[in-house]
């Protein structure tokens, strides 16, 4: 059982745009849904293309996304992650002493922090822009190995697995430190870019996965979700591969069950609905609930996040989800 989680990912701020239409997708041969790593040339082109249309600023990065909604589900948690010499990377760190998260932040004295612009379609879909800036800096060696003795389980963005040195060798310490390692493989075109180093890693070390079905098909080369599911269950200890309208179909040993989701008053913009469900999963292990209740706590995170623009709550919307929440742990709430 863990209790415990220090996250590891991106530390990006995110500029969450709403578009009209999907023209500047076309424009710029951007796959909708999907997330690409550029220049900050290029990002800054794309944000002058979309100039006007209504956005926001909300801290961001998908494993930091997950860490902080755990901090607000009441759970003890930590963030690595490098940020530049500005006053974006002094927002995001006290943002996240601001709301109960451990920071173990590096700071880079050459580059800005890094940007995430997220291009959300009328249909609530995104699409990720991301210039990493000092993110991308995060060596394995400023990892110290001393900060995984307050924690119980390392998780992972799949989104940093492109440096494959830094995954490999932050999971190897965190596992001498006997730490449980959970990995959400985040968007297909990077499992895609990187399936040979991410099965590698994944039935070496990892515990927990989280995948999308789209990301569970880019790993297994499985189309049908349950026999992807039952391929990665044969790596690792706990697999969930959520299947969109459908729920999310979750295994661990023998134990194999269906989940299905919350439905959304009206579906605004997906943006960290991947990371909003691990956080409400893993909040859930972390209790030491069963796979039905942790599913359901998922579901009901992720379905609030999408009912609002980016990833951040009013307390209005914390009091229903914790409400929620006290009902799943009597077991009169489930999925």
């Amino acid at each position: 059982m863990i209790k415990r989680v220090i996250g590891i990912g991106n530390a990006l701020t995110d500029m969450l745009v709403n578009l009209p239409n999907d023209d500047v997708l076309t424009e710029y041969q951007l796959s909708k849904g999907s997330m690409s790593l550029v220049d900050n040339m290029l990002q800054t082109d794309i944000s002058k293309a979309v100039a006007g249309y209504p956005y926001s600023l909300s801290l961001g990065g998908s494993a930091g996304n997950t860490i902080r909604a755990m901090a607000r589900l009441g759970c003890d948690v930590g963030f690595i992650g490098k940020v530049g010499e500005d006053t974006t990377g002094e927002f995001y760190e006290q943002a996240l002493r601001n709301i109960g998260v451990v920071p173990y932040v590096l700071h880079s004295e050459e580059s800005k922090s890094g940007k995430c612009v997220s291009l959300v379609s009328p249909d609530g879909e995104r699409t990720l822009v991301t210039h990493l800036g000092a993110a991308a800096e995060l060596q394995a060696e400023e990892v110290d190995g001393l900060i995984f003795d307050e924690y119980d389980c390392l998780y992972i963005e799949g989104y940093l697995v492109q440096d494959h040195n830094l995954i490999r060798k932050t999971i190897e310490r965190a596992k001498a430190h006997g730490l449980k390692v959970a990995i959400d493989l985040a968007s297909f075109n990077v499992v895609e870019e990187n399936r040979d180093f991410l099965r590698d890693i994944v039935e070496k070390y990892v515990d927990i996965l989280f995948a999308n079905e789209d990301e569970a098909r880019a790993f297994t080369s499985e189309s049908d979700p349950r026999k992807a599911l039952l391929q990665i269950s044969e790596m690792c200890e706990l697999t969930v591969v959520k299947i969109g309208m459908k729920g999310a179909l979750i295994k661990r040993g023998d134990e194999l069950v269906h989940v299905g989701i919350m439905a959304a008053a009206k579906r605004i913009d997906t943006t960290g609905a991947g990371d909003f469900y691990a956080a409400g999963f893993l909040s859930g292990l972390c209790e030491g609930l069963s796979l039905r209740q942790c599913g359901t706590i998922g579901a009901i995170t992720a379905g609030k996040v999408i009912e609002v623009v980016g990833t951040t709550f009013g307390e209005e919307v914390w009091r229903e989800i914790y409400s929620l929440i006290k009902q799943v742990r009597s077991e009169s709430y489930l999925f």
